[in-house]
């Protein structure tokens, strides 16, 4: 039964690891690798680390506004010489011991709303973390999408210099052999050795540029460096995605991370001038207590313990009133500085507000010209194919030079990189305005 138990066991966790292997030998998709990123990047652990001292802030600032400070204290002292006996008052020297025991609680009745301000200062805190942690996810999501798309191309790239490889081989390979026939003479010949020789050129040039692009992707996702990253190549698909420039700058304007960090910010600077203001008035507090002591003489007779623990126990209740009058302009001082604190976030909200509305006006006329691009280039590379396959069949029936058709080829290379580049740039510039429009970037 033992054996039949751990057999099991095993195979549970086997099977249970099972899954994440698979998913480290898969095909990432952006959004795989939008997600891998996210749960390993260190940047949203220490903004997780962030949002935790908030939650801590929120916490205390909750109990010092809601509960009494508690406190429970007790010593004990032997003194040696001259003391006075709490029996009768008179000084005689000999050896004592006392032990004291109390319990003690207070509550501000009044302190200027500090308290009242200190929580809701934190509690806006708390919601400013949680847009600074979806604000860092957004940046990561954004940079691992420009990668993506980086690898994605130079991959293509790859995929069409390979085949330019592969032609001009087969065509070599043709030519020599009507050099043999006496069809072509030598000089013909070179001029393809030549070509094929820039074309393999360029394919090793694109191919490192790939690998390049795909280690940034690897280290803007925290990909294991002993495992290899593949991701999914496979050319996008192309949708016109129309809206409405003023609604996505509204909603912005209100929804956005910056701009809600920025104004939540303002309000918590304004709380705190509130605060410092409200400082140059008396505080009031209330304050109870119980305690109890115990003491003996060397050489006297003293009660015992618990008859002096319950005979010099007493207890307290204590109304206090603070009243500031000279603290060297102290308080006078820090409202000054709230208010330039104020102040200046007032001008950060502004100045993020206009930031954020540039963007978005920017990112929308961007993408509309990227589309415009995209459309042009997409036809421009349908022609310069049409031009390439007639140029081949010509270069094979000897019509034209290979001079001539390396000239066609780089038209025909240069509109399909154009094509995918202009394609890739709109994708990027489509996702930023749906971003701005309220749609993550992770669930595009």
């Amino acid at each position: 039964m033992s054996r039949q138990f751990f057999i099991w066991f095993f195979g549970l966790i086997f099977s249970a690891c099972i899954p994440s292997m698979q998913a480290w030998g898969q095909t990432m998709t952006l959004h795989d690798c939008m997600e891998y990123a996210i749960s390993n990047s260190t940047k949203v652990r220490i903004q997780q680390a962030a949002t935790g001292d908030a939650q801590i802030a929120r916490r205390d600032a909750a109990l010092a506004l809601f509960t009494p400070q508690i406190t429970a204290q007790t010593y004990a002292y032997y003194n040696f010489g001259r003391s006075i006996d709490p029996q009768t008052n008179i000084y005689f020297n000999t050896t004592s011991f006392h032990n004291n025991y109390g319990v003690s609680a207070g509550y501000d009745l009044f302190d200027g709303f500090n308290a009242v301000n200190n929580y809701k200062i934190s509690k806006t805190g708390m919601l400013i973390a949680d847009s600074q942690e979806k604000q860092v996810e957004a940046d990561i999501c954004l940079a691992v999408m420009e990668a993506f798309y980086n690898v994605v191309y130079y991959k293509r790239l790859v995929d069409v210099y390979e085949e330019q490889v592969e032609a001009a081989q087969q065509s070599l390979a043709k030519a020599r052999r009507q050099e043999e026939l006496g069809q072509k003479g030598h000089a013909d010949v070179i001029e393809m050795e030549a070509d094929l020789a820039g074309r393999q050129y360029d394919l090793t040039n694109t191919y490192n540029m790939y690998r390049d692009q795909t280690m940034v992707l690897a280290d803007l996702m925290f990909w294991p460096m002993e495992d290899e990253l593949q991701i999914d190549t496979s050319m996008p698909a192309w949708r016109l995605d129309p809206v409405a420039g003023e609604a996505v700058v509204d909603f912005a304007l209100d929804n956005n991370p910056e701009v809600q960090i920025a104004s939540m910010q303002a309000l918590n600077a304004r709380r705190e001038l509130s605060t410092a203001k409200w400082q140059v008035l008396p505080s009031v507090g209330v304050y109870a207590g119980w305690n109890t002591s115990y003491y003996s003489y060397e050489g006297s007779a003293t009660a015992s313990f618990p008859d002096q623990f319950r005979n010099n126990s007493g207890e307290y209740v204590q109304l206090s009133i603070s009243i500031p009058i000279w603290n060297r302009l102290g308080k006078q001082s820090n409202i000054s500085r709230k208010q330039h604190a104020y102040d200046k976030a007032a001008a950060q909200l502004d100045q993020k507000r206009r930031d954020v509305e540039s963007e978005v006006r920017r990112a929308i006329q961007d993408r509309d010209g990227a589309a415009t691009a995209y459309q042009q280039a997409q036809r421009k590379a349908e022609v310069q194919q049409e031009a390439y396959s007639l140029n081949l069949k010509k270069l094979e029936q000897g019509l034209i030079s290979p001079l001539e058709f390396q000239t066609a080829n780089n038209n025909y290379l240069k509109a399909r990189a154009d094509e995918m580049n202009s394609l890739f740039k709109y994708l990027i510039k489509q996702a930023v305005v749906r971003y701005y429009n309220g749609v993550e970037y992770i669930n595009q």
